[in-house]
């Protein structure tokens, strides 16, 4: 969109930014800069240095611009001068997809110009929610298994070749170097969690089917409400959900997950009551996969339901005190 714009009409610059949370405090993203004399960039969410973002109240005319959802236009030298104009690029708020198309132009846009605004974020957001739509779970409306694929190749094994390193920021035409091999470019700091519901099938088997998806929603709702706006959160079905996060210390990632399970446990499930679940994470190593990264965090998560549920393990730690075994099949029960 933001090259569309560029090319068709007289601009200076588009920007767009997202709104980002993260324990309650929401800022403002700037995930793309498009300027009409060349450059620009994007940025990834997940190496972005949350307390260096503009809170929302420090950008008044965007923050008007999603709160009214119309148009907001600022001459910046009379009427005659630069404008900057906001648009809202949805047309209702949601947590995890609010934000701003903010224009830059040596002078006000004619009515035809504004027009071609209108119809390329029109397609803008049809484009987006069909996306949308492809990644995400039918029933949370987290991003999906096949969401996760394509993010962990995507952007969690990243191009760390002449210069790119891990910065959240990288230049739109930056490209990986030809040849170089997936497992060169993972950064250390990436983590991949899975959480797991206990005892949810008794829960359906009590409550009903209707209730366990009513359990498994609110599940969805106290992830997204503990989890930072830009940690990546998946369904992978049934009871079972995954949380990606770039974190640089693992202290950190447990602290996260066991703000996640005191949450569950404190949390009245309406004609369900008392709920757990067990989390368990893993650092993603230079050999992963999406499926044994899963592997690693699943056994972790594994360990805590053997233990009694309700609880946080990482992989790791649990490697480095030897507490984790083959696992022996016997019958309907894994023993260590």
């Amino acid at each position: 969109m933001s090259k569309a714009l560029i090319d068709l009409l007289p601009l200076q610059r588009v920007v767009i930014a997202r709104v980002v949370s993260e324990e309650g405090s929401n800022r403002w993203l700037q995930v793309a800069r498009l300027d009409a004399k060349g450059g620009g960039m994007v940025a990834d969410p997940l190496h972005v240095d949350f307390s260096s973002l503009p809170k929302l109240e420090d950008e008044k005319d965007r923050l008007r611009c999603i709160q009214t959802r119309s148009r907001v236009e600022v001459a910046l030298q009379g009427d005659a001068g630069p404008r900057i104009s906001y648009a809202p690029l949805f047309e209702s708020s949601r947590t995890d997809d609010d934000g701003v198309l903010e224009i830059h132009a040596p002078k006000g846009l004619t009515e035809a110009e504004q027009g071609t605004v209108d119809v390329l974020l029109h397609v803008y957001r049809n484009m987006y929610h069909l996306l949308a739509y492809s990644d995400r779970d039918g029933l949370t409306g987290l991003f999906n298994r096949k969401s996760l694929d394509d993010t962990f190749y995507s952007a969690v094994l990243e191009e760390l070749d002449e210069g790119a390193g891990s910065s959240a920021y990288a230049p739109l035409d930056s490209k990986p170097v030809v040849g170089q091999e997936r497992r060169h470019r993972v950064p250390p700091n990436y983590w991949l969690g899975t959480v797991s519901v206990d005892h949810f099938n008794a829960i359906g088997e009590k409550s009903g089917h209707l209730i366990a998806e009513e359990v498994l929603l609110l599940v969805a709702r106290i992830l997204n409400n503990t989890f930072r706006t830009y940690d990546r959160i998946y369904r992978l079905g049934g009871e079972q959900f995954a949380v990606l996060m770039h974190c640089p210390d693992e202290g950190l990632v447990l602290a996260a997950f066991e703000r996640f399970r005191t949450n569950m446990d404190k949390f009245n499930f309406p004609q369900a009551g008392h709920i757990t679940a067990c989390g368990g994470f893993t650092r993603i190593t230079a050999d992963d996969s999406p499926s044994t990264a899963l592997e690693r965090a699943e056994r972790a998560v594994d360990y805590g339901q053997h233990q009694g549920g309700n609880q946080v393990a990482s992989y790791g730690e649990l490697v480095r005190k030897g507490l984790l075994g083959d696992l022996v099949n016997v019958g309907d029960v894994d023993l260590f």
